[in-house]
């Protein structure tokens, strides 16, 4: 789980969202509006999409391609459970609230580092 959250504004335009996303290296942002309760979340598909439908990134702000209904995880979740939820719900990022707070967002691919090198054999022992 990355702890350290990329957010954005609704009115940020999705090229910035996108810049910023490229920037960190993360392919999701929390969208935190603070005129609407809870967060929303905009991912490089949400961009994907609409580039793909022949809108203009500098024009289409974050708002309006966001997803608000989210599932959340918690952070006793194990890796299973996260797994289990992002495969039923047909989405590759979850936000983890610890409360009401945002605690990280975890990605499918965090998910499969952690599981990959749990399952690395461990290299050799050599004699000297």
């Amino acid at each position: 789980m990355s702890k350290f959250v990329l957010t954005v504004g609704p009115t940020h335009t999705l090229r910035q969202a996108a810049r910023m996303m490229s920037d960190r290296h993360v392919g999701a942002a929390v969208v935190v509006d603070p005129e609407h309760a809870g967060v929303g979340i905009l991912t490089e598909r949400d961009i994907l999409n609409s580039v793909a439908a022949g809108e203009d990134p500098d024009a289409e702000m974050t708002a309006h391609h966001r997803t608000e209904h989210l599932v959340f995880a918690s952070p006793e979740w194990t890796l299973d459970d996260a797994a289990r939820a992002m495969v039923d719900g047909g989405f590759r990022h979850l936000v983890v609230v610890d409360g009401h707070e945002v605690a990280g967002l975890l990605s499918m691919r965090d998910i499969v580092r952690c599981w990959s090198a749990a399952a690395a054999p461990e290299p050799a022992a050599t004699s000297a």
